[in-house]
């Protein structure tokens, strides 16, 4: 129910009421949901997989063809979008000091991953009807971008305190 929650709420980004609703959302249940959302992403290249006779091991049987797949795709898709969101949640550290906003890497991090679920989505959905490459995938990176700079106005400014 948790990962409903957060995916209704992640559609509506950059809502200050999605924003906030989300930053309640423990980091763990992000996590999983972010391995979930890589799964969903990764369906049409499987079928791609499954389907493809001619590819290099297309003779192997369907158990080893998991975990083949599990491991030189699904495995390396996940570690290289979860070191990208850890690298424009670091580099938006400093974009949040330049605006006076009070926010943390974890935070960021957190809803930069959150970001990534409609492009995702549109990607899977566009993967299933046409043949696509996955270096698509960096063409919704940068809605992921603006998405994360609305959010991160959406927070007020630091008050300044009187000495």
């Amino acid at each position: 129910m948790i990962f409903l929650k957060a995916f209704l709420h992640s559609i509506k980004l950059p809502n200050k009421n999605a924003v906030f609703k989300l930053n309640r959302i423990g980091m763990d249940i992000t996590v999983v949901y972010m391995f979930i959302i890589m799964a969903i992403v990764a369906i049409p290249a499987l079928f791609d997989r499954i389907t493809g006779s001619s590819d290099p091991g297309s003779d192997m049987a369907f158990f080893f063809l998991l975990i083949y797949f599990f491991m030189f795709y699904y495995l390396p898709l996940t570690i290289i979008v979860f070191v990208v969101i850890s690298g424009v949640a670091y580099l938006y550290t400093w974009v949040a000091k330049i605006l006076k906003r009070k926010l943390r890497f974890p935070l960021l991090w957190k809803m930069g991953a959150y970001t990534t679920t409609i492009p995702f989505f549109i990607y899977t959905i566009i993967a299933m009807i046409f043949s696509i490459d996955d270096s698509m995938l960096w063409v919704f990176f940068i809605y992921s971008l603006i998405v994360l700079l609305l959010i991160i106005t959406v927070y007020p400014k630091r008050k300044k305190r009187n000495v």
